[in-house]
């Protein structure tokens, strides 16, 4: 760990954690929105957890999480798209809370905390199976395929439970418009792993072989 990962680190969840109030609690005119306390809590309290256990048993790791400099246009592009989809859900979930348009039940928005937290143990896996995952689309020096754990299911567990995790947000949120303009993201991932698949298949020995072994990209028997 060096006192720059720790500042960056330190900056950027400070920085995520007012962002995504702003963006779900001035839409919504109200601080009173116990929907939008719980989404913050799960979100942000696990992530501070594991951002200091990758801190000192990752923290390369850590680092390349924190790296979001795409190279490539495409990918770029996929980057672009999935922030305009958080603003805009996060945004319409606060408008549908002031505005009441329709609210979901509360029991709605409990069984998706379950599934959202579910889904971050999940991601801790995917996490603890690979030092190789990074936010952008690359070759790392020294990268094996791994093919065991979920890797073994799947070839890309790490989107398949982003996806879970994402359009359970804005079921927490209790806004059926904010969970159709989330329903975007599935089709905006396909497009990053389609790329993303050209690049390891070039770049990384054994991906080909990988690909036989392993059909489905994120859903076993689907895709």
């Amino acid at each position: 760990m060096t006192k720059k990962l720790f500042y960056q680190a330190t900056l950027k969840f400070i920085l995520g954690v007012v962002v995504i109030g702003i963006l779900i609690f001035l839409p919504a005119g109200t601080f009173y929105y116990w929907n939008a306390w719980l989404f913050m809590g799960i979100l942000f309290i696990p992530m501070f957890f594991a951002g200091i256990v990758m801190m000192f048993k990752k923290p390369e790791l850590l680092k390349k999480c924190l790296n979001a400099k795409e190279q490539q246009t495409e990918q770029n592009l996929v980057i672009k798209l999935s922030g305009l989809m958080f603003v805009f859900g996060f945004v319409i979930a606060g408008l549908n809370f002031r505005f009441e348009w329709i609210m979901l039940p509360d029991r709605v928005s409990w069984i998706a905390t379950v599934v959202f937290l579910f889904s971050y143990l999940l991601y801790a896996e995917v996490l603890r199976e690979s030092s190789y995952l990074s936010r952008i689309v690359e070759v790392q020096k020294g990268q094996k395929v791994i093919d065991t754990g979920l890797y073994g299911i799947v070839r890309h567990p790490m989107y398949s439970v982003t996806i879970i995790l994402f359009l359970s947000m804005p079921l927490v949120l209790g806004s059926i418009f904010s969970f159709a303009i989330f329903l975007v993201y599935p089709i905006i991932i396909a497009k990053r792993i389609r790329n993303e698949e050209i690049v390891l298949e070039k770049g990384l020995e054994g991906y080909a072989e990988y690909k036989k072994k392993v059909k489905y990209r994120m859903v076993p028997f689907v895709w």
